[in-house]
């Protein structure tokens, strides 16, 4: 009796498979799909069964499917039906399963991007299969061109009376593509500059303007702009063969704030310069028994307050570790500079030290979010999910534009994976926040 009590437990601590019937089938390229294919699964040893060849059903998805060269772009790896099913009458409890695997990458790219999934999953009755579970991981898009993306080998790792994995392969790899992307050439830096001969003048007052870096022979608009709208204010001129320009602007538009340069038909940031700041003199007479009141607006700074100093992640189990989670102190970046440019909020993280041992910095991941005040001229946008670690990852940012500014709250999920026996105590890391 004892020793068949001895044999359910390990049962019950191996992720022990049992074929799923079913064949191959390929995915249309171009779009997210689920794929099927065959999967060879080595169960630990004390389940005491033999290899499985079934079949796993899954999906691969990514967070951008029109990148640029040097972007990072988020993979989920899915696996909708793993091949496998609870061959004891001994139900399995929930959060023992954690899985980590390989995307297979092909077309304009190769390789393989590694993705893990949080320790995280249903109970399993007895004889029931298998849940499904995902992964994630990131990757840098290196050439430009259509970049399939396929599921890869995986493993189950699970934590639960004994540490035990449970590798499964591709048959026959690759795997069926199940999503493709298409990377564009990285964006060219715009390195298009103005300068004015003035930065003041009276109304119809004529302002030079020239200009470096534009297009070889290309037409470019000299305009004045009244904040971020262009006024009636235009000029036209060619660029030499060495992309400089000159001209003159005549102002006439009191509310002028800028001048900009640019290629095209409309203002394109991407194929324009400025705006250089200017200001049109308003010398109309005062009339009798009048008075002229002016004011000025001062250009405040960037800064950052949070709402606190400290986060208390919550517990994990010494026998099972996983994910210690907790939230971020909210940040607000006021950028009251009132100009074009724009800023970003990152963040590093030390290792986490504690009785006798560390927990490194690679092992805390944040899903970033940020909100914008109404009537902020600038939208932030919220940093990537993924690992901070000690090199640091983005928050939150904004882009320069023709006018920025206002005021902006980001915060973030935090989750620890912390390993599984990790000695027991209190461990602590120091996250540093950079605006710049």
């Amino acid at each position: 009796m004892r020793d068949r009590r001895r044999r359910l437990m390990s049962l019950l601590g191996a992720t022990a498979l049992a074929v799923t019937a079913g064949g191959a089938l390929a995915a249309p390229a171009g779009a997210a799909s689920n794929v099927d294919f065959a999967t060879h699964c080595i169960p630990p040893a004390v389940a005491g069964i033999p290899p499985i060849d079934g079949t796993t059903t899954a999906i691969i998805t990514v967070d951008n499917a029109t990148p640029k060269v040097g972007d990072t772009v988020t993979v989920t790896y899915k696996v909708v039906t793993p091949a496998a099913s609870n061959p004891t009458a001994i139900s399995l409890p929930a959060d023992i399963m954690t899985p980590s695997g390989k995307v297979t990458l092909g077309g304009a790219q190769t390789g393989d991007v590694t993705v893990v999934g949080p320790k995280k999953n249903d109970p399993v009755a007895g004889n029931a299969p298998f849940p499904g579970f995902s992964m994630t991981g990131t990757f840098t898009v290196t050439t430009a061109g259509a970049i399939t993306l396929a599921p890869g080998d995986y493993n189950i790792h699970t934590s639960y009376i004994l540490e035990l994995d449970t590798p499964c392969t591709v048959t026959n790899p690759p795997a069926p593509v199940s999503e493709t992307l298409t990377a564009s050439p990285a964006t060219q830096p715009n390195t298009r500059a103005i300068s004015l001969g003035s930065a003041t003048g009276n109304p119809g007052a004529s302002v030079a303007v020239t200009g470096s870096n534009f297009t070889p022979g290309a037409t470019v608009t000299l305009a004045g702009r009244a904040g971020s709208s262009q006024t009636a204010d235009t000029a036209t001129v060619t660029a030499d063969t060495g992309g400089a320009i000159s001209g003159s602007l005549v102002v006439n538009d009191k509310t002028t704030t800028g001048i900009v340069a640019y290629e095209g038909s409309s203002w394109d940031s991407a194929l324009g310069a400025g705006p250089a700041a200017y200001t049109v003199i308003d010398n109309t007479p005062v009339p009798d028994n009048a008075q002229k009141l002016t004011t000025t607006v001062r250009g405040g700074v960037l800064s950052m307050t949070q709402a606190g100093d400290t986060v208390s992640l919550s517990a994990v189990d010494y026998g099972e570790g996983g994910a210690s989670t907790g939230d971020l102190n909210a940040v607000t970046v006021k950028d009251f500079r009132g100009g074009t440019a724009g800023w970003s909020l990152t963040g590093k993280v030390t290792d986490f030290t504690g009785p006798g041992v560390t927990i490194g910095a690679d092992r805390l991941s944040w899903t970033p979010a940020c909100d914008t005040k109404a009537g902020s001229p600038s939208t932030c946008q919220a940093g990537s999910a993924g690992t901070v670690g000690s090199s640091g990852a983005t928050l939150a940012s904004a882009p320069a534009d023709t006018v920025t500014g206002g005021e902006f709250t980001a915060n973030a999920g935090l989750s620890l994976n912390v390993p599984a026996f990790t000695p027991p105590g209190s461990y602590s890391g120091v996250l540093t926040l950079t605006l710049s």
